[in-house]
């Protein structure tokens, strides 16, 4: 069940100490480079680096196939609501055939060009310190990025401070971010099971059924890849919905590509292609 106003206000008394931790340790940087999707943690992260920063903060946003459009252009929107500066860089991963072969380590080499990028950029704007958005609870999941994000020292202070994806959803209401509640987010390679190789048409075949599904009202889904069959998780409280306008789900996305359509009886949690994969989350092992 969500949260409700009281409850936020509540989570936000909770972990007050560690929040104000949180900033302090970004105002410690001096100045920073962020590396910024546009999503829940790492919108909080550069709005606390432009409130204790200033101008000594930059957002960096890696231009994907990967990134569905409408999440780089809400991008745009928040960092400019925050009113800090904004680059957007051309990310290149796809050209690494092991991103495109698709094992289980694929985050892996996505991240490792991010974080270059982040590098690249924070050495010509003289900020050394990167940070990005990873938070307490991604802990407890299989994060291969994660590693490249230590190979090359990049911060993330949510993690630090010990702030929780709960935690960091109520802070983001006290910012006046229009992230607060805005569903979980992942890549579009994300959808496609390991094993089967990444490639440009599988990514837009993808990022333009989840755009007629979500056309539709529902907020909280993915739509997986398997070949000809886009399988389709909704979230439990929108299993109702998805089901009344299945007719609608099916055609959305069928006219993206795919010759059949599946609306899965099990809802969406985040995870569970690593489930498939046998991959033990990092809090079971």
């Amino acid at each position: 069940m969500a949260a409700t106003e009281h409850d936020r206000t509540r989570i936000r008394e909770r972990s007050r100490e560690r929040f104000d931790r949180m900033r302090e340790s970004v105002r410690a940087t001096g100045g920073a480079l962020v590396a910024f999707s546009g999503g829940v943690d790492s919108s909080l992260v550069l709005a606390v680096a432009h409130e204790v920063l200033g101008d000594r903060v930059v957002a960096l946003t890696a231009l994907s196939p990967s990134v569905p459009s409408s999440e780089r252009e809400e991008a745009r929107a928040i960092a400019t609501r925050i009113g800090v500066r904004h680059l957007e860089v051309a990310s290149r991963e796809g050209d690494d055939p092991r991103y495109r072969e698709n094992t289980t380590e694929r985050c892996y080499f996505c991240k490792s060009e991010l974080y270059r990028l982040c590098d690249e950029a924070g050495a010509r704007l003289g900020l050394e310190v990167v940070l990005d958005g990873f938070n307490a609870d991604d802990r407890r999941d299989h994060r291969p990025g994660h590693r490249a994000a230590g190979e090359r020292s990049v911060r993330s202070p949510l993690a630090e401070a010990g702030l929780d994806k709960e935690e960091v959803r109520a802070w983001s209401e006290a910012y006046g971010l229009p992230t607060w509640d805005k569903p979980q987010m992942a890549c579009l390679a994300s959808r496609i099971p390991y094993g089967t190789p990444v490639t440009p048409e599988r990514l837009a075949r993808i990022e333009a059924a989840e755009a007629g599904v979500r056309a539709l009202g529902l907020r909280q889904f993915r739509v997986r890849d398997h070949g000809p069959v886009g399988r389709v998780e909704v979230a439990a409280d929108e299993m109702e919905l998805a089901f009344t306008r299945r007719v609608e789900v099916a055609a959305a996305v069928r006219s993206a590509g795919f010759a059949l359509a599946a609306l899965d009886l099990e809802p969406f949690r985040s995870g569970r292609m690593n489930e498939v994969a046998g991959i033990p989350s990092p809090s079971n092992s």
